[in-house]
């Protein structure tokens, strides 16, 4: 069931941020309080992101995968505090796929539902777990990993801090067959042949 509860999102919200602020910063220390871009007028405003209030009105979850981000690019007082945020809404059967955040960890807390989660370490170990409601799983900085919402009835929700304000993301599937690799590249990499390779990046064309 989609979560009605305004007041328990709150909660769960709330005791996430907490949780970020723990996550160790990978972002540069700086010399001032904080950062704001020439011109901009420094009051609370500045300080506050209001993204995240269309959770507490939507009805229903989204159709597909959906991540709300609170990153530097979305929220610029986040710039130099080492910590950015996102939402992870995942319906039935969906999945965030093979990704790598090249400048942070990743702390992920399930706020609702299960989520069979892992990533692969440098000596290509798979390490996975099955999550429920109220677990957090650590992704460290810079290594492949996935979350999927395996149950075919239940919707999923879960929030990640980060430890940088600006954590990059590589999608692998999106990476390497939506781009201008060459096919001939691609098919000896994956040992396999130029077509299977067009077939699998027109998956990815507009």
């Amino acid at each position: 069931m989609y979560p009605s509860s305004t007041f328990k999102i709150l909660l769960l919200m709330i005791h996430a941020f907490i949780i970020m602020q723990t996550t160790m910063g990978g972002d540069p220390d700086i010399l001032t309080d904080f950062i704001a871009p020439e011109g901009t007028n420094i009051n609370g405003s500045f300080f506050t992101f209001t993204g995240m209030r269309v959770l507490l009105t939507q009805e229903t979850p989204p159709p597909t995968f959906h991540v709300l981000k609170a990153s530097r690019a979305e929220f610029p007082a986040l710039d130099g505090q080492s910590v950015s945020y996102a939402v992870l809404e995942f319906p039935t059967g969906s999945v965030n796929p093979p990704h790598v955040h090249p400048r942070a960890s990743e702390l992920l807390f399930v706020v609702q539902g299960s989520l069979q989660v892992g990533f692969v370490d440098t000596n290509n170990k798979l390490f996975t777990q099955s999550l429920q409601t109220g677990d957090l799983f650590i992704f460290p900085k810079g290594l492949v990993h996935f979350q999927f919402n395996s149950d075919s009835k239940n919707y999923a929700f879960a929030i990640s801090a980060f430890g940088s304000a600006t954590a990059g993301l590589v999608s692998l599937p999106n990476t390497l067959f939506n781009t201008t690799i060459d096919d001939n590249v691609l098919a000896l990499s994956f040992k396999t042949d130029v077509a299977t390779i067009q077939t699998l990046k027109k998956a990815f064309s507009p």
